[in-house]
């Protein structure tokens, strides 16, 4: 209790518990960064097992269908972003090579996915059709895809800033890809190659959501 001179006492009210001090900028920059490692972690997930299950249907029907462009069409979308979001989420122990790969590899998706659109408008019947009107400029998009994920798988390897079994089934799937482009072969073996490419960016996807970064498999 206080009291000024000539006055009569009065009492301190106490502070409400509602009032809460402001989020400093280390909470704000830590939230932020919970939420990207979430949505780059979901759809690293999510969008290369939408595009094998497109695989799969394009090999059971024996080309393309309209659902099954439009599917693959969707799971191309993040596709462009997975690797930079990854890079974003472990870019402390990710050197700037592995920056380099990611943004060589997105380039390639970005095109992938205008061939889906493409193969939509011309009706192409499946993927030898497509191939035949592209050509030169698939081929140049499919080089740089590879080149861009080994350039990333190395980085990430050397730095162990994600799982090495996620990573080394990324890198496979990419030389078998490679292998196969250069060596005539079914078109099954490249879908087969693209599936253990396809299970490494989930491997990956699934140590940002509950993984620890530095674990080796």
């Amino acid at each position: 209790m206080l009291r000024l001179a000539g006055q009569a006492p009065f009492r301190l009210r106490p502070l409400s518990s509602n009032v809460r001090p402001p989020l400093t900028r280390c909470a704000l920059s830590a939230s932020k960064s919970n939420t990207l490692r979430l949505v780059v972690g979901a759809a690293a997930i999510a969008a290369p097992v939408l595009h094998c299950i497109t695989d799969a249907m394009e090999w059971l029907q024996g080309g393309f269908s309209p659902l099954q462009l439009w599917l693959n069409y969707f799971a191309f979308l993040p596709m462009p972003w997975l690797l930079l979001g990854i890079y974003a989420v472990r870019q402390e122990k990710l050197a700037s090579s592995a920056l380099v790969g990611a943004l060589l590899y997105g380039a390639a998706f970005t095109y992938f996915a205008y061939t889906t659109l493409f193969a939509l408008q011309s009706q192409a019947p499946n993927y030898e059709a497509l191939w035949q009107q592209l050509g030169f400029t698939y081929t140049i998009h499919g080089a740089a895809m590879v080149v861009g994920g080994l350039l990333f798988a190395w980085s990430a390897l050397r730095s162990r800033a994600l799982p090495r079994l996620a990573v080394g089934l990324f890198a496979a799937g990419l030389l078998v890809n490679l292998g196969l482009a250069v060596v005539p072969a079914p078109d099954i073996l490249q879908t087969v190659g693209t599936a253990i490419r396809n299970a490494g960016v989930v491997g990956m996807g699934w140590a940002l959501l509950f993984g620890s970064a530095s674990r080796e498999a």
